[in-house]
């Protein structure tokens, strides 16, 4: 069964996260929630989330795909923290997906897994985003196995775009159907 970590942050883009997590699951794609600390996680909007797991203890070779929510502060609690750091580049090297979505490919880039990939992030980021070729005119990017996308009204896109590359065009389709999006 395919695996994906999704990290929060305090901070976090509430809408992107839970949109992953719904979308993913309505796939029957297990998904993770890792927090950075104990307990807890509160969004940027104060709204409060449990995670599964604590990311001190993840294992990563346990998993396909990282996917990283943004929101401030949380992507810049993400980009700070070193075993986030770690984590990104170690899927990236073992030729896993890297996934981040709003201001979060600020810490793909930190990460340095978007050197030389095409990519996109909320606007505002974009030039924060090294030695990436930025995309301004397309809602998800996919280079290789890094996905990147714009923001919170881009997420229902984006997670369709991780269910897609796990279960193929046609669950995609049918789920954003179901979830009258198309």
């Amino acid at each position: 069964m395919d695996r994906v970590l999704l990290i929060l942050a305090e901070g976090f883009e509430e809408l992107e996260a839970v949109t992953i997590v719904d979308v993913l699951r309505r796939a029957e794609i297990e998904i993770v929630t890792a927090g950075l600390g104990d307990g807890v996680m509160t969004s940027a909007r104060r709204i409060k989330i449990v995670p599964d797991m604590q990311l001190k203890d993840v294992d990563i070779e346990q998993f396909d795909m990282v996917v990283l929510p943004g929101g401030q502060p949380g992507t810049d609690n993400l980009a700070k923290d070193e075993r986030v750091i770690r984590i990104v580049r170690a899927m990236n090297e073992r030729g896993k997906y890297t996934a981040a979505i709003c201001a979060a490919p600020y810490v793909l880039s930190e990460a340095g897994v978007l050197t030389g990939k095409r990519a996109t992030s909320y606007p505002t980021f974009q030039e924060r985003l090294k030695a990436a070729d930025i995309v301004k005119d397309q809602r998800v990017v996919i280079d290789d196995t890094v996905i990147t996308s714009q923001g919170p009204g881009t997420a229902i896109d984006f997670a369709l775009t991780l269910v897609e590359l796990f279960r193929g065009r046609q669950t995609a389709q049918t789920i954003r159907k179901a979830m009258l999006c198309a």
